[in-house]
């Protein structure tokens, strides 16, 4: 299983860096929303590649606090702001032996990658949802039952699409 998660809600403006960016207050919320969501479907986290900047790292934070229990983290400078093609490399550097990989990351790659593994296959109404916006704090469930070095666009099936508020 692969979950494509945007980071939460964070701050906009007054930085001089958009890496240092933080969670708001209902980026927190949001993200213990994503956390709870996980718990309460009984999907636990093998491996967590996650940007290097702040609000994603608060996003995941968040989901560990909120009873998810915490994979093995990476932190990938790889994917901050990664086109979906670079997402996808990092995806196959997953470890081969996690059977739940979750990325943290950014729009528009997360969203675009979500897009080109499913490409139009598994739940329709998880579809409708993805094509109606892919928000802060929205993630793609997908399924995937081949090794991580050969996931391909068109490979996965959405399962799920869930947009966390708390």
């Amino acid at each position: 299983m692969l979950i494509l998660l945007r980071h939460a809600k964070a701050e906009q403006g007054g930085f001089d860096n958009d890496h240092d960016r933080a969670l708001t207050g209902r980026g927190r919320r949001d993200a213990a929303a994503a956390g709870q969501w996980l718990h309460e479907h009984g999907i636990g986290l093998d491996e967590v590649i996650c940007s290097t900047s702040v609000r994603t790292q608060q996003t995941a934070e968040q989901l560990w606090e909120s009873g998810v229990p915490e994979g093995e983290v990476h932190y990938d400078r790889r994917i901050y702001l990664a086109s979906p093609d670079s997402l996808l490399a990092v995806v196959r550097d997953a470890d081969p032996d996690a059977a739940v990989v979750m990325v943290v990351g950014h729009a528009p790659g997360i969203p675009a990658l979500a897009s080109a593994l499913a490409d139009g296959e598994g739940s329709r109404e998880a579809h409708q949802l993805m094509s109606e916006g892919f928000p802060t704090c929205a993630m793609a469930v997908l399924r995937y039952s081949g090794h991580w070095t050969d996931l391909t666009e068109s490979s996965a099936v959405l399962d799920r699409f869930h947009v966390a508020r708390g």
